[in-house]
């Protein structure tokens, strides 16, 4: 058992995010599925989800991978976000790249992206668990809508 936060964000887009992020491709799905992995392998061991590394195949993304952007330098992913309607999800930041800024900077431009769509309440997910994730969301205008429990 675990606690979730059903967070919300209302506000308006960031004038500029500071970053653009492409559109996920194919090419980029071995280091796509190792740093998501990477990025998620504790938080689902600590809190008893299996698989603990949760993609193993390209086809697990096959009806969300257009919804995948991606922070590209070199062809090394720094980090990736998806956007479903007014949702955000599966923010992750290559480890090598933590603790730099990169996450509020694709937070940023995911709240900017689904604002070009729509100003209804964006809303994200975030488990107790990870409290950096949610320290972030709180600092960037996100608040907490509802705390649910999981398992």
């Amino acid at each position: 058992m675990f606690w979730v936060y059903e967070m919300e964000y209302t506000g308006n887009p960031v004038a500029d995010p500071g970053v653009e992020l492409i559109p996920f491709r194919d090419s980029f799905y071995p280091q796509y599925e190792r740093i998501y992995n990477e990025c998620f392998f504790d938080m689902r061991k600590a809190l008893n989800i299996e698989p603990y590394d949760f993609y193993s195949d390209i086809s697990q993304l096959q009806a969300k991978k257009e919804n995948i952007f991606l922070l590209v330098e070199n062809d090394i992913i720094i980090g990736s976000v998806g956007c479903f309607g007014c949702e955000i999800d599966d923010l992750i930041v290559n480890k090598q790249y933590q603790r730099r800024g990169y996450g509020a900077l694709l937070l940023n431009w995911a709240v900017s992206h689904i604002r070009e769509l729509s100003h209804e309440p964006i809303t994200l997910h975030a488990a107790e668990w990870n409290q950096s994730a949610v320290k972030l969301y709180l600092r960037n205008g996100f608040v907490i809508k509802k705390k649910e429990r999981i398992g």
